[in-house]
This record gives C-alpha cells, sequence and structure tokens, in this order.
C-alpha cells in the first residue's frame, strides 16, 4: 500500500526531471560516497610511512573505517524511517567532507585514525540514498531503479581502489582525500538543493527504533536468507579482492601498482549486472537471477586457476574470473534488495541497515581469512575458500520453498 509519504515524495520530484533524471543523481551520489570506504586500502603502506604507524599498526586505518561503517549501518542508517531524509543525507555529507579533510591534513597516527573512524561513520550516508531511491520508484520499476541505484554504487567500489593508487602515484596520498572532502562538500550542496523531502511517519523513539531492528530480523526470513546469501557472495568479493594484489605482485606475474590499478579497472565491468538484474527481478525472476548469479561466483574461482602464473593466458583468465565474480556479487545484491524492500516501505531503511551490516561482517571476515589463507597457501588454498563461500550460500539457497527470498512483484 502506497503510504502518503510516498505520494508526497514523488509529487515532489516530477518537477526537477522525474524518476531517470533523479535516479541517475543518486547513483552518482552512492558511488561517490562509498568510494571513501577504499580510498585507504592500497594506500596502508605510504599512509603509514608518513604517519609513523608500524606494518601491524597500520592495519588499523582499515579495520577503523570498516568499524565506523558497521555502527553506522546499525545506528544511523534507521534514522531514515523516522527523520527527514534530505536533512539526514546532507548532514552525514557535511560530516564526512570534515573528516576526509581531517585525514587529509593530518599529521599525527592518532588524528588520521579518528578521522578513518569518522570516514566509515559518515558514509553510511550511501545507504540511507538507497531506501530513498526505492521509495522514489513506482513499485513496478523499483527493482531497475534500485539496480541503476547500485549500479552506481558497485562502480564506487571498484574504481575506489585504482583511482587512489593513481591518485598518489601523482600527488601523494593526501591528494584523494582532500579531493574527496571537496567532492563530499560540493555534492551536500547538491542534494540539498535536488532531492525532494521525504518526511517519514509515524515517528519512533530512537530505542524503540533499535529494538525494533532485532524484531524485524527475527520476523523476516526473507531478510535473514538474503542477508545471508550476500554475506557468502560479498565474502567471496572481499576474499578476491583482498589477496589478488598479492598474487598479480608477486613473482609469478610481477605486475607493478599502475599494472595492479588496470587490473582493478576490467572488474568495472561486471557492475552492468545491477540493472539487468533489477530489470530481471521485476519481470518475476529473482530467483532464476540469485542461482546464476551463485554459479557465476563460485565459477570465477575456478577460471581462476586457469592457466600457468605468469603467462598471458593465466592474467587473462583472471581477468575474465574478476569480471564475471563482481557481475555475480553485484547481481545478487540487487535481487536480495528488491526482495527486502517489498517487505514494507516503513521500515526500509532499518531492513537495508540490518541487511548491509550482516553481509559487510562476512566481507570483513573473508577478507581476514583470505590474508591468512594466501600467506599459509598461496593462491590455489585462497581459491579454494573463494569456491566454497558461494557454493555454500548456494546450498542454503536449494533449502528455500518456493518464492520466499525473491517475491515476484
Amino acid at each position: 500500500m502506497t503510504t502518503r509519504a510516498e505520494c508526497t515524495l514523488r509529487a515532489q520530484t516530477a518537477p526537477v526531471g522525474g524518476t531517470n533524471w533523479m535516479t541517475l543523481l543518486l547513483a552518482t551520489a552512492c558511488g561517490l560516497i562509498v568510494a571513501n570506504l577504499y580510498y585507504a586500502q592500497p594506500l596502508i603502506g605510504p599512509i603509514g610511512h608518513a604517519l609513523g604507524l608500524s606494518p601491524q599498526a597500520a592495519g588499523l586505518i582499515v579495520t577503523l573505517i570498516q568499524a565506523g561503517y558497521g555502527l553506522g549501518l546499525l545506528l544511523i542508517v534507521p534514522l531514515g524511517d523516522v527523520i527527514e531524509n534530505r536533512r539526514l543525507i546532507c548532514t552525514l555529507l557535511a560530516a564526512s567532507a570534515l573528516a576526509l579533510a581531517a585525514a587529509a591534513l593530518a599529521g599525527q597516527a592518532g588524528v588520521f585514525l579518528m578521522a578513518a573512524a569518522c570516514i566509515g561513520l559518515s558514509s553510511v550516508a550511501a545507504q540511507v540514498l538507497v531506501p530513498f531511491a526505492a521509495h522514489l520508484a513506482p513499485e513496478h520499476a523499483r527493482g531497475r531503479v534500485v539496480g541503476n541505484v547500485m549500479s552506481g554504487l558497485m562502480l564506487g567500489i571498484m574504481l575506489a581502489r585504482p583511482v587512489a593508487s593513481l591518485v598518489t602515484d601523482l600527488w601523494g596520498w593526501h591528494a584523494i582525500f582532500a579531493g574527496s572532502a571537496a567532492g563530499m562538500a560540493l555534492l551536500s550542496a547538491v542534494l540539498a538543493r535536488l532531492l525532494p523531502e521525504r518526511r517519514p511517519s509515524p515517528a519512533v523513539r530512537y530505542r524503540a527504533l533499535l529494538a525494533s531492528m532485532w524484531q524485524l530480523l527475527g520476523a523476516q526470513p526473507v531478510l535473514r536468507r538474503r542477508a545471508a546469501y550476500q554475506a557468502c557472495m560479498f565474502g567471496a568479493f572481499s576474499l578476491f579482492w583482498t589477496t589478488v594484489p598479492l598474487w598479480l605482485a608477486g613473482p609469478g606475474f610481477g605486475l607493478s601498482q599502475k599494472g595492479i590499478a588496470l587490473f582493478a579497472l576490467a572488474g568495472v565491468a561486471g557492475a552492468v549486472a545491477a540493472p539487468i538484474a533489477g530489470r530481471v527481478a521485476d519481470r518475476g525472476h529473482g530467483r532464476r537471477m540469485t542461482a546464476l548469479a551463485m554459479l557465476l561466483a563460485a565459477g570465477s574461482f575456478l577460471l581462476g586457476l586457469v592457466g600457468t602464473p605468469g603467462t598471458p593466458l593465466a592474467l587473462a583468465a583472471l581477468t575474465l574470473a574478476a569480471i564475471v565474480l563482481d557481475f555475480g556479487v553485484a547481481a545478487n545484491l540487487v535481487v536480495g534488495q528488491r526482495a527486502i524492500f517489498a517487505l514494507g516501505a516503513q521500515y526500509r531503511s532499518r531492513l537495508n541497515g540490518l541487511f548491509m551490516a550482516v553481509f559487510f561482517t562476512g566481507g570483513a571476515i573473508a577478507s581476514a581469512v583470505g590474508a591468512w589463507a594466501f600467506a599459509q597457501g598461496g593462491w590455489r588454498l585462497t581459491s579454494a575458500i573463494g569456491l566454497g563461500l558461494p557454493v555454500l550460500a548456494g546450498l542454503y539457497f536449494a533449502t528455500e520453498r518456493g518464492p520466499a527470498g525473491a517475491p515476484r512483484h
């Protein structure tokens, strides 16, 4: 049933260019925001050296960004169900600009690490925008709209690392944070001007809001299943992209940082899956797309073992594996989000926060396991674990009865 808030939102959106125009704006915003989570990952070495951090302590940079983001998913994203969305988004973007500026100007490790946590916390603005897009869309096109927005988000994830490496190579690591700080300030001004208002109702006290999230998790089997599927899929994605730079930089391939950045750019092609998956789900084929996504993700790790390391065949196979994996992960993400957004407009932000927090945790765990596996058993052990994650998701998916988890609407 369409809520009064949704009707108001659509009416306000029409004068500024219609759903397609607004969807492009939201997709671009999501990509720019989520990229902030990944800029530091390839820069741990130079940042740690500049700030006097030991190699072990330098790992805190990524850890604190991830921890901040995880907390934000659980504590801030649910506010999208009770606070006017445009104001919440623009406030988070202003905070992100300040945190990024602090990171760019930091001369001490403590200041940078505090800024890193705040970057993660404020970057959840992207996850307030995604359910905002779902509210914006008519029901029959919700998958397509969410898919288009998520393609922007996936592009932000995939492009962040190579862009950070290239910018750092040209101007130093401070430049990527300073540039993004300016970008977030500009984006906040643009969205404040162009986004329609969305005032959720009825209001819920914050403590009750957080308590309701656990109730939702217990009461919604679709949410639990979809979060578990994507935890495995995003875990495979995180494991791959954590370890493949180590594999490519090793003696087998011997690629430079620029070569690894170019390899990462190839994976961007997989982002095309998001709008395709959204359209397929709108036609009632979400379950088929889910099965295909899991098969593709599993097959990508087998593909990555083709050829003798260092040969053109092996590099080509690994590049194709990256594209196939990214395609599968993006497709499963969009189908999952369409499924959970269909559960109820009044708590979409809470559903999205829970969904993201669960699968983001899976990705963080898999990244740590991947680093350990590569150190212990090289690329073959890493690939075996990566293969096992989508297989595990597929086995769980096989227990699903009826259309649960992929509603045909």
